[in-house]
């Protein structure tokens, strides 16, 4: 069993989408690390994510836009030899993007934003009142760079390495 590297865009927007929530990780000013699980919304090529107006994650991202969000779909346990630990390991795809955050202050963008982050988990639109979609920080990243893999799958004739990709 062997991992993979993902290249087709459609294949890697099928781990984001069959996830449902993301690691958004940042460094602050001392080059500490702050992981956050959070719920999430794409469409094309962007991540939309939300939280409120203040905050460690808004200050730190306020002096060092630069973030990680990190996709891994379902996780599922497998096995070549019941008795051999070391033919144990999981299967699953997983997505790393990386670029700079924006907060979004649009009205306008901002409930948009809302629409397509409930669309990752509901298949309904809402209607969102002026203090809620005032009230919530909007952060969108467009994605300068993607690692996606496979990993715990055998994929004959798949030879492809390549570990970073640009959109």
């Amino acid at each position: 069993m062997k991992t993979f590297s993902i290249e087709e865009r459609e294949r890697i927007e099928t781990v984001i989408r069959s996830c449902k929530v993301c690691f958004v990780g940042m460094a602050d000013e001392e080059g500490r690390p702050y992981v956050l699980p959070m719920n999430f919304g794409y469409e094309d090529g962007v991540i939309y994510l939300h939280s409120a107006q203040e905050g460690r994650s808004i200050r730190t991202m306020e002096k060092n836009p630069r973030i990680c969000v990190t996709f891994c779909s379902d996780p599922e346990l497998i096995r070549q030899h019941p008795d051999v630990a070391c033919s144990y390991r999981m299967k699953a795809g997983s997505v790393i993007c990386e670029g700079e955050v924006e907060f979004e202050d649009d009205f306008a963008e901002k409930e948009k934003a809302l629409h397509i982050i409930m669309r990752q988990y509901v298949d309904k639109k809402f209607t969102y009142s002026v203090p809620a979609v005032n009230n919530v920080k909007i952060w969108k990243l467009r994605m300068d760079s993607v690692g996606a893999k496979e990993f715990g799958i055998m994929r004959p004739g798949s030879i492809s390495y390549k570990d970073r990709m640009e959109f």
